[in-house]
Parts: structure tokens; sequence; C-alpha cells
């Protein structure tokens, strides 16, 4: 099978407050919005100019068969961002109101990480990894 990775999605008790931590917070740009009158908002975020998508799924949200799902919020692992930078990047965030587990990133043998949460518990973790010879 010859797939890409497109879309993963994320649970969030109000989509209008997550759309403003990912855009305002974290810098992802909106990438789609779409609500039909007669279905749930379609609302995806993601970072500049990659492919990728965070699809934030409103809690109880139905669709046009009346199907509710009942995923909540904060349940999941971590989404892990690659960064070349796990400290600059981390004191961006910071700098940006993000709140971080950790005092400052953490060093392990495979590189550098430091893991926050979105406001509705759903965790992310920027690593940077080492590259050989490092």
């Amino acid at each position: 099978m010859d797939a890409k990775v497109m879309v993963v999605s994320v649970i969030v008790k109000n989509q209008s407050a997550a759309l403003d931590f990912y855009t305002g917070k974290v810098g992802f740009e909106k990438k789609t919005d779409y609500a039909p009158s007669s279905s749930y908002r379609y609302l995806t975020v993601g970072p500049k100019g990659q492919d990728l998508e965070l699809s934030l799924w409103q809690a109880g949200s139905k669709d046009l068969s009346g199907w509710s799902s009942r995923w909540e919020p904060g349940g999941g692992p971590p989404v892990v961002l690659r960064v070349d930078d796990c400290r600059k990047t981390f004191m961006e965030l910071k700098s940006r109101g993000v709140e971080f587990e950790q005092a400052q990133p953490e060093e392990h043998p495979w590189g550098i990480t430091a893991t926050f949460s979105d406001p509705d518990g759903n965790r992310f973790s920027i690593n940077q990894f080492r590259r050989a010879g490092q």
C-alpha cells in the first residue's frame, strides 16, 4: 500500500477555543473550516508549509446519520512534533503562553524532548532527534 498520513484527529471540548490555541499559541495555520448547517463542523489546523492536518473534533459532534462519537478530550498518547532545535522551540512556545510538563527540555540518549498539553489535555511532545555521530 502506498499511502500518506494526512489527518490526525484531536478531540476537543470547544473547536473555536482550540483553534485559538493552535493558531495563536502553537503557531499552526487553519487549513479547513467547513460547517454545513445539517452536520458537524470539520475544522483542521497544521504546521505551515506541511500537508499534515490535525482535525479538531469536538466531543459529542454528530455526523449526518446522527452518529455521535464517544471520544473524550485528553485520552490519547502524545502527538510527536519533530523539531530541529527543541530548546529554541520550547522557549518560543513558552513565550506565547504554552505550558509544559517540564521546567526545561529533557535530554535522552535518543535526543531532547519537552511535552505540553492543549487546553483539553491532549498531549504533544516536541522532539529533537540526535543525528548520527552526535
